[in-house]
């Protein structure tokens, strides 16, 4: 659907998610993700499709990310025309997939479309991945509790929400929340999804643009800490931005490359050890 050669797609990172790091991704094999509202300005927008394209010969998304309580004319935020301006430069500069999240997006779809590009709305409740769904996406992305970034106050488990939204949603499932290595991507994958989004396991990768600091910090966390838990899984404000789960699988900063090698071969052994070849699956 997509031309990626693995089904790992990256997250939409505010601040970094710009053409030197997402080409990289795509580079590995993965769907490296330009988050437009990173560029307040349109032609720098423009520019970094432009460069994008010269880093990396392999699919790449654009990200629209909405504002969570909706268009409000009385804040200065971005407008419903300024996002359909985005997808129009990105469209003249032949992206062929955008991913959505926040507030409803549909308003994005007829444009996305008409261009023949891809359309994939990122939610955390199945209710939202099903008006989705109606309203035209392509594929969705679900994310989980046990992920990062605005969370919704009745966010289930990235493996209820994969478990449920394979029964009931009928285009396919990209899965959210907490997987940073092998299993959790297997994981996914058999509860039923079609592909994985990774974000904060890429935070930690030498070529994210996060101060060194910071990574060194992410890389001592323990997941099974009190504050940490607070910050995951009791939701506020000040804690949105905190490394998901799947930070405790990362204990120090490496390559990218090392990063979705492991996923990979990791997934491979492990199939392999239950008897997984091309031609049969035995358990047993």
């Amino acid at each position: 659907m997509t031309g990626i050669r693995y089904p790992i797609l990256m997250g939409a990172f505010g601040g970094w998610g710009k053409s030197e790091f997402a080409s990289k991704f795509s580079n590995l094999g993965g769907l490296g993700v330009i988050a437009a509202m990173n560029f307040p300005e349109f032609e720098n927008f423009r520019e970094d499709l432009r460069k994008m394209k010269e880093l990396t010969k392999s699919p790449f998304a654009v990200n629209l990310s909405l504002p969570h309580g909706g268009f409000n004319q009385k804040k200065k935020t971005r407008t419903k025309a300024d996002y359909l301006k985005y997808v129009e430069i990105a469209l003249d500069e032949g992206v062929k997939i955008f991913t959505t999240s926040g507030y409803k997006a549909s308003f994005v779809e007829q444009k996305i479309h008409d261009g023949g590009a891809l359309w994939f709305h990122k939610c955390v409740l199945i209710k939202h991945a099903l008006s989705a769904e109606k309203m035209g996406a392509d594929a969705i992305t679900i994310v989980g509790l046990e992920g990062t970034g605005f969370k919704h106050p009745y966010t289930n488990t990235t493996l209820v929400n994969i478990t449920m939204a394979r029964k009931l949603l009928k285009i396919p499932i990209i899965a959210a929340g907490g997987i940073g290595d092998a299993r959790g991507f297997l994981a996914a994958l058999f509860a039923g999804a079609d592909a994985v989004c990774l974000g904060t396991a890429l935070m930690i990768a030498e070529e994210c643009p996060a101060p060194e600091k910071a990574k060194k910090k992410w890389t001592n966390i323990n997941i099974f800490s009190e504050d940490f838990y607070e910050s995951i899984f009791h939701y506020n404000i000040k804690h949105f931005m905190a490394p998901s789960m799947a930070i405790g699988h990362q204990r120090k900063i490496i390559t990218m490359k090392e990063i979705i090698g492991n996923i990979i071969s990791g997934a491979e052994k492990i199939l392999q050890s239950v008897g997984f070849n091309s031609n049969s699956f035995n358990s047993i």
